[in-house]
């Protein structure tokens, strides 16, 4: 029997492609497949029970705002308890069993206590960083460490003390961040990317097989809580970093901010803009396309637009527009045919969820109606799946002319949290701020008390 070759190769790219999506629906990373909080999930359930969708399962957690990732059926998140250290938890994503934990004692508390990063999934190993800076390959066969490292005191940071003055920690120094350590490690090709932050280092590349440092930037600025992002320009890659500027707690900023360009492949900085000032920054660079650059800060910092272009070997950064008036406190923003959607709550402003056009332009905010604050976001099928950084999930259909909301289900408990009544006193004891993920069709929230696993997909 002769066979058509035309038809071979197209059975070859059917295979082809089904792997390709079965891969795709894994959640492998710190904001999805590609890093911009989007996912290829499908058959997005447009309407949900009165109750919310079907809850397949939940499992208790410690305290803390770090997320999980998804690989191969199986879900890792970094979880924490103070008085001990860090746990490595390995689920099922089908039924929420516990198949293994790995722990290391690292004690100590900081405000805001509890986890605070998203792990990293490349071939059979799983990357961590803790609170304290402990850098973790866990090869998820043998459950055990392949290397580990110290993001902060390999490179001349004070460890952190117990009862120490974490308020030290925003003069930057040596002095232990205020909040800890809060990477997430970025997986670029051979490399795993971290920012170390201290007076000697700014970011961080190990071999990911080794944890052997192949390329080390000096100080970029003045530490803040942002990962590496990638961004391309002229249609290669860039490392973007992004530092906090000084002045702090209410005080005038004696030193900017710095947006800073790496070439990935020898930690070379390529450019950098200081015309920005946000004194305690979390939230990476986000890629906007098209050699554009939309960076966020809370705590009215707003955004800017960066226009980066290349002249024979030098770049330049125009800047496009900045505005007070669109932000993110703790993620970077999502796009949609062109606007961006960001919760853009803190402590000086309840903006909510805000639509912002390319131009700079404010299309509509919530405000408190509904209220989003801090909470996590993935565009799928269209839609937005977004937690309001308490207890509420939302379904919205992206759209410039006006908040739509789908529908809404109480997901998470109460969390009870008690501790800094300061602290409680300016945002809650909710603070369901962890980064979500969806695979498989199956929403993964990660409150204060429990993860939950929600199924929104057909």
């Amino acid at each position: 029997m002769k066979i058509n070759p035309i038809n071979l190769l197209k059975v070859f790219c059917f295979i082809l492609a089904g792997t390709t999506s079965i891969q795709a629906q894994d959640w492998p990373q710190f904001l999805g497949p590609v890093g911009n909080s989007t996912s290829p999930q499908k058959n997005l359930l447009r309407e949900w029970p009165e109750n919310g969708p079907e809850v397949l399962w939940t499992t208790d957690v410690s305290i803390g705002y770090g997320g999980p990732v998804v690989k191969d059926g199986k879900v890792y998140l970094l979880d924490r308890e103070d008085k001990f250290g860090d746990h490595l938890r390995c689920f099922d994503l089908e039924t929420g069993e516990e198949l293994w934990k790995f722990s290391y004692e690292s004690p100590g508390e900081v405000e805001f206590p509890g986890s605070r990063s998203v792990p990293a999934l490349d071939g059979n190993y799983v990357y961590s960083c803790g609170q304290n800076g402990e850098l973790y390959c866990i090869d998820v066969n043998t459950e055990q460490p392949v290397w580990k490292k110290n993001v902060w005191t390999d490179f001349g940071g004070e460890p952190a003390k117990q009862g120490e003055d974490h308020f030290a920690g925003l003069a930057g120094g040596t002095h232990f961040p205020m909040w800890g350590i809060a990477q997430c490690p970025l997986i670029y090709g051979d490399l795993l990317i971290v920012a170390s932050q201290t007076p000697e280092v700014g970011v961080v590349a190990y071999n990911k097989e080794t944890g052997d440092v192949v390329w080390k930037t000096p100080s970029l600025g003045t530490l803040g809580y942002v990962s590496p992002s990638i961004a391309k320009v002229d249609g290669e890659d860039q490392v973007v970093m992004i530092t906090a500027s000084s002045g702090g707690f209410g005080g005038g900023a004696s030193s900017p901010s710095n947006v800073v360009g790496i070439n990935p492949q020898n930690g070379d900085t390529l450019w950098t803009y200081s015309n920005w000032s946000c004194w305690i920054p979390s939230s990476s660079a986000y890629d906007a396309g098209e050699n554009k650059i939309l960076i966020v800060g809370g705590y009215r910092a707003g955004a800017a637009m960066l226009q980066i272009e290349k002249s024979g070997t030098e770049y330049k950064v125009n800047e496009l527009f900045k505005t007070s008036e669109f932000g993110e406190h703790t993620k970077p923003p999502l796009s949609v045919n062109g606007y961006f959607y960001a919760q853009f709550s803190n402590n000086e402003t309840r903006d909510g969820l805000v639509c912002m056009n390319s131009d700079g332009e404010i299309m509509w905010k919530t405000k408190r109606n509904p209220a989003f604050n801090k909470g996590s976001m993935i565009l799928a099928d269209g839609l937005l799946l977004a937690t309001d950084g308490e207890t509420t999930l939302y379904l919205i259909e992206p759209d410039p002319t006006g908040f739509k909301q789908l529908a809404s289900a109480t997901i998470l408990t109460e969390s009870g949290m008690t501790g800094n009544e300061r602290v409680i006193g300016i945002v809650g004891t909710n603070q369901n701020w962890a980064p979500i993920a969806l695979a498989d069709g199956k929403l993964l929230i990660k409150g204060q008390r429990q993860m939950v696993c929600l199924k929104v997909a057909e």
